[in-house]
């Protein structure tokens, strides 16, 4: 896993080959909604927040078993299951298929691949050597070319293979840093916070806590959390109930939000809870989102590590889906 981390700036260069090999054709749409759960859906966050204002159409992620009530013939759908096997996103490709919508597939193979070669719907072929959560450079990158493509935005293909070279560099710092911030939150259940470019790399710290560290872990997004989440750090409940806090600050963020964060962790802190504030680093949105998220995945690692935990099964997982099967 941690390999798989470390080469992410390599898997960047690689989906964006591979998004190029597909031969994905332009076709102008009022929108993209990218259907898929867990490692599968995240891309289309990040690539919506990496694109941030440069966006002109909405990109939108649904995880669940259908498309919108609203949805027309109009919309791109984007189905994206790495097992290519995942019940929602089968749904949601056969709903869009019921609409009479554009479908682009992202996935290893498995019954989505089948059904998408069978209806001539193109495919973005992944490798089959990841843990799913462990493909997300991919997804990111799917997500945003499709984008792209659908005439939602802007293509930040030269953006991303910057950030990958921007990334390499830094592996040795976000080490170094990953392995300080696991030593913080150490023994605690982390809350993630982010605003704007960071509210989908917090999701993305959360869910890798849960399934490479094996810990409960939330996240929550700034300014909303300041307006009801900020009432539970009171009367030191951080510290007796085991909770430690992670802001994730962009330095683009609006200056009112920055303030929020500062006061934010303030709270925390005085709740005897521990704050670990985290600013990005990159150029770019792009390069600053994925080097946060990067971070993320390792930081994940490293509590496996000193939990003495495999962060490579996910037997929960497993055993929900089988629960469901029968």
């Amino acid at each position: 896993m941690i390999d798989d981390v470390l080469g992410i700036p390599d898997q960047l260069r690689d989906a964006l080959w591979r998004v190029e090999s597909a031969r994905l054709e332009a076709a102008d749409s009022v929108g993209v909604m990218a259907c898929g759960m867990g490692g599968s859906a995240i891309g289309a966050d990040l690539a919506a927040a990496a694109l941030g204002d440069r966006l002109t159409k909405p990109l939108l992620t649904i995880r669940g078993y259908a498309l919108p009530s609203w949805a027309t013939p109009e919309w791109t759908v984007l189905c994206s299951s790495y097992s290519g096997a995942t019940e929602e996103t089968l749904a949601c490709f056969e709903a869009a298929a019921a609409l009479g919508a554009r479908r682009v597939v992202v996935s290893t193979g498995g019954p989505l691949v089948e059904q998408a070669r069978a209806d001539a719907v193109p495919v973005v072929g992944l490798p089959g050597i990841f843990q799913p959560r462990a493909a997300v450079a991919y997804t990111f990158t799917a997500a945003a070319e499709v984008a792209a493509l659908a005439g939602a935005s802007p293509r930040i293909h030269t953006e991303i293979d910057a950030a990958a070279a921007f990334l390499s560099e830094q592996v040795e710092t976000l080490k170094f840093q990953a392995a300080e911030v696991a030593a913080l939150l150490e023994g605690a259940a982390p809350v993630i916070y982010g605003a704007d470019l960071t509210a989908p790399v917090a999701r993305r710290w959360k869910t890798q806590a849960n399934e490479n560290a094996k810990l409960p872990a939330f996240f929550a997004e700034l300014p909303e959390a300041d307006h009801n989440e900020l009432c539970g750090w009171s009367a030191a409940a951080g510290a007796s109930l085991g909770l430690a806090a992670v802001f994730l600050e962009d330095r683009d963020q609006h200056p009112r939000v920055a303030r929020r964060f500062e006061l934010t962790a303030e709270a925390v802190s005085a709740a005897g809870a521990t704050a670990v504030r985290i600013e990005t680093a990159g150029e770019t949105r792009t390069a600053r989102l994925l080097w946060a998220t990067m971070l993320g995945d390792l930081v994940s690692l490293e509590l496996a590590q000193r939990r003495g935990v495999d962060p490579l099964p996910v037997a929960a997982i497993e055993d929900f889906k089988e629960a469901m099967n029968r």
